[in-house]
């Protein structure tokens, strides 16, 4: 019980944070996204009409004033309305995730997948030159921006080969060149992690005791070694999953889906701040939620974790030691 409050406590500290940056770095931008939507010539409308929609939209109020409103707002799960398109922001959110959310879980299990066959071959491969080259390859991964790789694997396997359609595709063909277009980058950072903690773990005395028994290099890395090294690889996914967030603003535009990142484009072009905050806190709790599963899911798959946290809980609960005067 301890632990969900301290969590819940932590996860609203971070939701703070984070609609307080964005409030005002949004307001720090040049320009009026209302004047944007509505000061064209051709809509016919005068001054006077213009100020009553600001007033509308509450963007003549002072910033703390306009702060403290959508706070309430978000608060009671109010996030505005777009100044672009008129729509709730809650309704383009929940209409647009769907699609996100099923293309950055596929890119977060591919991406897992690929940094699980690097290292693994990188330790068991059996010539040095080889291992060290593998070794090599997420540094190569990380290197590759996402829209130059998206538009690469169209040419090659789309335009090219033919093997997958980009035009007129069925909803699996169609997500599988931008699968991999964010799978690959984030299996860098994965595949690093990975193979250094089994560079760690294999350096420990029981892997050396269960090699003395005749052990072959793979049962000592699926049975001894993987558990103990998957549990700092999850932590970094579960972070890493954010950026994939990031990747789809990219990567719905290379590849013209609908999604959370092809809202937050358009709404980065028209000023739409109403949108961009909700983009914004809807990935702030999405780190907060996959943090927090994260927690959960560590001590099933290492069970040192539960027993540490067993001891610190019990050593927060002991009363501190008097002091015995002489």
């Amino acid at each position: 019980m301890t632990f969900v409050l301290r969590r819940a406590g932590q996860a609203a500290i971070v939701l703070i944070a984070a609609f307080t940056a964005t409030f005002f770095l949004l307001q720090l931008l040049p320009g009026d996204a209302i004047l944007i939507k509505f000061s064209d010539p051709s809509l016919g409308l005068s001054p006077d009409q213009l100020d009553s929609i600001r007033t509308t939209y509450g963007a003549d109020l002072p910033w703390w004033e306009q702060y403290v409103h959508a706070g309430l707002g978000f608060l009671a799960g109010d996030f505005g309305f777009s100044t672009q398109f008129g729509t709730p922001v809650l309704t383009m959110l929940t209409e647009a995730l769907p699609a996100t959310l099923l293309l950055a879980s596929l890119g977060l299990v591919v991406a897992l997948l690929l940094a699980v066959l690097i290292a693994g071959l990188s330790w068991l491969a059996p010539f040095a030159w080889l291992r060290d080259g593998l070794r090599q390859v997420p540094g190569l991964f990380v290197a590759v921006p996402v829209f130059w790789l998206g538009i690469l694997l169209i040419q090659v396997f789309s335009f090219g080969l033919g093997w997958v359609p980009i035009v007129g595709a069925d909803p699996v063909s169609g997500l599988v060149l931008p699968v991999l277009t964010l799978a690959v980058p984030i299996s860098a950072p994965l595949a690093q992690v990975l193979v250094r903690a089994i560079d760690q773990v294999q350096a420990q005395p029981f892997v050396t005791v269960v090699r003395a028994k005749g052990a072959p290099p793979l049962w000592v890395l699926t049975r001894s070694v993987a558990r103990n090294a998957a549990v700092p690889t999850l932590t970094i996914a579960g972070v890493l999953f954010g950026e994939l967030v990031g990747g789809a603003v990219v990567t719905e535009t290379v590849f013209g889906r609908t999604g959370i990142g092809r809202l937050t484009e358009q709404a980065v072009a028209n000023q739409d701040i109403p949108v961009l905050q909700g983009v914004v806190l809807l990935s702030a709790l999405g780190f907060v939620v996959i943090s927090f599963a994260v927690d959960l899911v560590t001590p099933l798959i290492d069970p040192r974790q539960r027993t540490l946290s067993r001891s610190t809980a019990s050593a927060a609960s002991r009363p501190a030691p008097q002091e015995v005067s002489a």
